[in-house]
């Protein structure tokens, strides 16, 4: 496997930044939240609560999250194996879910999150 540089932690910043602030701009939002989230979660090993903005594509309760440069971002391993509790912002409203990560064998991961039935019932 060859050598990547680490993305600058700033630079990674900077773009959510961005992505945040076009989510919610009167101009821009409805568009931006077609395509991005913000998902949050509980870190298996910290136990803290982090939330980071993400692309996702929906189809009926499911949200299927491809992750770019996964062996650069660690976040999508808090949901190997058995996946994980999550949470998101569709159409407004926070939903829950339970997501789990795969990697195909090209090393692509996938999240997939089902939404809670609760949840997926209040679209």
């Amino acid at each position: 496997m060859r050598y990547q540089k680490p993305v600058p932690a700033r630079f990674v910043s900077c773009v959510n930044t961005g992505v945040l602030r076009l989510r919610s701009s009167p101009r821009w939002g409805n568009l931006m939240n077609r395509r991005f989230t913000v998902i949050t979660y509980t870190g298996r090993r910290s136990g803290g609560t982090f939330s980071t903005p993400v692309a996702y594509r929906r189809t009926g309760d499911v949200v299927t999250i491809s992750v770019q440069l996964p062996e650069r971002k660690k976040w999508w391993r808090n949901f190997t194996g058995e996946g994980g509790p999550i949470s998101l912002e569709l159409d407004g409203i926070q939903r829950t879910g339970h997501a789990t990560a795969r990697a195909d064998e090209k090393n692509r991961v996938t999240v997939t999150v089902r939404l809670s039935g609760e949840d997926a019932a209040a679209r």
